[in-house]
């Protein structure tokens, strides 16, 4: 039986194997030997108060204590003590339903790093064949920056150009030519140089996004030979391969990294500090970015609603900027669960996608209630996501990309005042 068949599920269970105990929460961390999968001060931080259960998805979903932030850092203590073994089905079934969302951690008095323990158990636990095979072929796709540069030259996403006049390798990407060509983000302070960050599916899946942004801010270059962040190896147990894919990925984009997926915003900004890594909506803001136009359906103000990222939202606490965007260009609606996980999670709608679409259930019905004509995603796996969602229910409502949506106004805008009609001009 399925989470969605089934909205209080209980956790897969391995065939042969018995049926998975659930443990009572601890007060602190257990006794004896440590096995030295945890780092021992962030798995000690919880206090179990349980302020982290209403805002946990798949406690949501089942109702039951293993499956809750709390929860699960019982099990972490009880694998790191030797009270459960290594090959305990709870902790194989519980590695894998948690999202990663992070949704526990602004809600935590303590200030527990559950992200951080989730790296470090999956580092654990998903070694060899405990990797999901999806998630092993994911990451060695992406490990290959030969395979992600073809994808991008299929797909056709956005490359800087080349300024008129300029000689040979002065690329929009190169650092003296990003520097000459910043914009100002106060009066006689030149920006620093901005690179954009293509991001792995983003480029094969959705290279209009890309487009969009140097249709935004022609400035920002976007640099040759870009591999990936790094995050998607952190996520699935290999956080040593991720930091150094961000390290080197670092080294190799000039100036701001501007980025327009939460997610590896929120990986990147961890190992390069946060001052580096702007996801698009920061940096607009930066920038002093003005929306051109309105998006309109049938002659009104479209209605839009966000989706926010759980890593941006919850990793970075961004969350203002892209509602500002939004309101300059349509009638911003606020959904009452927008900041609450999608179930795309990475590749966690890939790795099991019955418990996905059990998130995302609520979310799609709040959005038919809005009566909305779009919904702006921040992040390209919540956006996959919400338009396979949309489509499967047969819903009129469009899914786009928040630059997708400004470049949108921008046309408009520009349609407008070639007709005649003058520039359009945001409300308020």
């Amino acid at each position: 039986m399925t989470a969605e068949q089934h909205p209080r599920r209980q956790p897969q269970e391995t065939a042969g194997s018995p049926a998975p105990q659930e443990p009572a929460p601890a007060s602190g961390p257990a006794p004896g030997p440590r096995l030295g999968v945890f780092d021992k001060e962030l798995l000690d931080r919880c206090i179990s108060c349980g302020f982290c259960l209403p805002a946990c998805p798949t406690y949501a979903l089942t109702g039951r204590e293993p499956s809750s932030p709390r929860g699960r850092i019982t099990l972490m203590r009880a694998l790191e003590s030797g009270d459960l073994p290594p090959d305990d089905p709870t902790l194989a079934e519980e590695s894998s339903f948690c999202l990663g969302c992070r949704a526990c951690e602004p809600v935590c008095p303590a200030g527990v790093q559950y992200g951080a323990l989730l790296e470090q158990w999956r580092d654990h636990q998903w070694q060899g064949r405990g990797r999901p095979w999806i998630a092993r072929l994911l990451m060695a796709l992406v490990s290959r920056p030969a395979l992600l540069r073809l994808q991008g030259l299929v797909r056709r996403h956005a490359r800087s150009g080349r300024r008129p006049g300029a000689g040979a390798g002065a690329e929009a990407g190169a650092p003296q030519a990003a520097r000459r060509d910043a914009p100002e983000t106060a009066p006689g302070r030149p920006a620093e140089p901005a690179s954009l960050l293509l991001g792995c599916v983003e480029r094969g899946l959705y290279p209009a996004v890309s487009r969009a942004v140097r249709a935004l801010r022609p400035e920002v270059g976007v640099p040759s030979g870009q591999g990936c962040c790094g995050a998607l190896h952190a996520h699935n147990g290999d956080s040593a391969a991720g930091a150094a894919l961000a390290r080197e990925l670092g080294e190799r984009l000039p100036g701001t990294i501007v980025t327009t997926a939460g997610g590896c915003a929120a990986h990147l900004a961890h190992h390069l500090g946060r001052d580096r890594v702007r996801e698009l909506s920061e940096y607009l803001e930066l920038v002093g970015h003005r929306p051109a136009g309105r998006v309109t359906v049938g002659g009104r103000p479209a209605r839009v609603a966000l989706q926010d990222s759980c890593h941006l939202r919850n990793g970075l606490g961004v969350t203002r900027q892209p509602r500002e965007l939004i309101a300059a260009v349509a009638e911003y609606v606020e959904l009452p669960n927008a900041g609450g996980c999608c179930g795309a999670a990475g590749t966690y709608s890939m790795l099991r996608p019955a418990d996905g679409r059990a998130v995302l259930a609520p979310k799609l019905e709040a959005i038919e209630a809005a009566d909305v004509d779009y919904v702006v995603a921040v992040n390209p796996g919540c956006l996959r996501q919400l338009r396979q969602g949309l489509r499967r229910g047969g819903s009129r409502v469009r899914a786009l990309h928040l630059a997708e949506l400004l470049a949108l106004a921008a046309r408009e805008a520009t349609d407008a005042k070639g007709r005649g009609q003058g520039p359009q001009t945001p409300a308020g």
